[in-house]
């Protein structure tokens, strides 16, 4: 069976940073991946599994670009991390309600996920990309 995917990679995504971009490829994978497992009806284990490491690898992806509003002194810093924060909390929030089991995986969670990558990525970060690319980060 092909599954469509809920996110589609394109060239709209990119921040002009290939680091960064490459980290957004996984998340959309990561998230893609997800989705698959809810359409298919996944164990809880595996869906369980799935988003830790979706949590884990988005937190990574957190402090890389951290580091560089760090190093670069970028002026929207502490609002882009206050952003970072708030979808951490909300993410791990939802999993641990996952993991004892007073929710499941459902479509307005996976919505919730595209809807706040896509959005974040085109809106918040494309926000640095000229100031990350003037000051040598491609």
């Amino acid at each position: 069976m092909l599954l469509l995917p809920l996110i589609t990679w394109t060239d709209s995504f990119s921040v002009k940073v290939a680091e960064i971009d490459k980290q957004h490829k996984k998340l959309v994978e990561m998230i893609n991946t997800l989705y698959d497992a809810m359409k298919i009806g996944k164990s809880k284990d595996v869906m369980g599994e799935t988003l830790n490491n979706l949590i884990l690898y988005t937190e990574t992806h957190f402090r890389t670009e951290e580091k560089y509003f760090d190093l670069y002194n970028y002026p929207e810093k502490e609002t882009h991390k206050a952003e970072h924060k708030e979808f951490i909390e909300t993410v791990t929030k939802f999993k641990n309600d996952f993991d004892s089991g007073n929710v499941t995986i459902s479509i307005e969670v996976m919505n919730f996920l595209r809807n706040w990558l896509t959005n974040h990525i085109k809106g918040s970060d494309k926000k640095y990309t000229k100031y990350f690319n003037d000051h040598g980060l491609r």
